[in-house]
């Protein structure tokens, strides 16, 4: 599944945009702070519900409007339609197909899409939220009941957090976490095991460090997680909420030993961040079927010309749906571009 069609209004420096994309190479070219940038958000927000840049989406809105909305059409035909309208004092609505959706995750569903910009590194270097969301976005499209099973966790958990806090007894909810915590972690740890060939594979073409692909499962690997609530129970009576389980379940990357965040330059983690997008896109091609749309902004961003010549060549044999942000027009370095669109003043015109 790839985009055609393109159209916003209103985001950020953006006024009115209508593009037809390519299924293959796209390049978005122009001068730094003319709106490149704010195209992928664009896309990204129609595969995800929210900005790659910030948790804010009111900070999305272009100054002195009230509301941003982005339109997009699928390939292959028929495809489908996908809508994201947010307003300052409404919120945020999308529509499938024309008909109200119930979550983002149903954008995801059909247009599955990943950034590598220039602050992917901090995949590796900030805290778990971020890894946790990369691992998940993966194991819900390979494990249809996932999301399921993490909505009913997370009810589960939020009555459990509200009787510790009120000294009530936890017992009436310990059953249902325990059932699907261990269902979630089972399918994580499934998916972690089926990207470690793809993840091997990405590090030596990117030359990136060594360094391995694993997981902390939110509890101490030497109790099960019935038996770790039990003896965390005084600790969580005391603060008032559950401090293990699979919310607290983190990806870990390691060189020698210890945690990558410590130990690579910022340039290497960069790589490690590449290295699990590219991963990522890998695994759903071939495990699941479903080939990614990736979003490539100043891909050369504190890489030197051999790295970055790696990151350009094993993205591009992805075979993947690329749009790429570049200063220069034609200037991408995979190839002639399928398609090339110049950014200029929050206007929008194709090459």
């Amino acid at each position: 599944m790839s985009l055609a069609e393109l159209r916003l209004e209103d985001l950020r420096c953006l006024g009115r945009v209508e593009l037809e994309l390519h299924p293959r190479l796209n390049l978005i070219s122009g001068d730094n702070g003319s709106g490149k940038t704010s195209l992928l958000e664009a896309i990204y927000l129609l595969g995800r519900g929210r900005s790659f840049r910030t948790r804010h989406t009111a900070q999305l809105i272009r100054q002195q409007t009230s509301r941003l909305w982005v339109h997009g059409r699928t390939n292959p035909e028929p495809g489908h339609s996908l809508g994201v309208e947010f307003a300052r004092d409404g919120g945020l609505t999308i529509r499938i197909d024309r008909a109200p959706a119930d979550s983002r995750v149903q954008l995801s569903e059909i247009l599955p899409v990943q950034v590598i910009d220039p602050g992917i590194h901090r995949l590796v270097e900030e805290g778990p939220t971020q890894r946790r969301r990369w691992l998940d976005w993966a194991v819900f499209h390979v494990e249809p009941d996932f999301v399921r099973h993490w909505q009913a966790y997370m009810r589960a958990l939020k009555q459990r957090n509200a009787a510790l806090q009120s000294g009530m007894e936890t017992a009436p909810w310990d059953g249902e976490l325990i059932r699907f915590g261990e269902l979630l972690t089972a399918a994580r740890a499934r998916l972690v095991e089926g990207l470690q060939g793809h993840w091997i594979a990405a590090l030596r073409r990117l030359g990136a460090v060594e360094a391995s692909l694993g997981f902390f499962q939110g509890w101490s690997r030497e109790l099960g997680f019935g038996e770790s609530l039990r003896s965390h129970r005084d600790r969580d009576v005391e603060r008032g909420i559950t401090g293990v389980g699979p919310h607290r379940f983190d990806v870990l990357l390691r060189v020698d030993g210890r945690s990558a965040r410590e130990v690579v330059s910022r340039g290497q983690q960069k790589l490690l961040g590449v290295a699990m997008a590219v991963t990522m896109a890998q695994y759903l091609s071939e495990s699941a079927g479903r080939q990614s749309t990736l979003l490539l902004d100043d891909p050369a961003a504190e890489l030197d010309a051999e790295r970055t010549e790696a990151l350009l060549q094993t993205v591009g044999d992805l075979g993947a749906q690329l749009v790429v942000t570049s200063l220069q027009a034609r200037d991408t370095r995979l190839g002639e571009p399928d398609a090339v669109f110049h950014v200029e003043h929050g206007t929008v015109k194709r090459l």
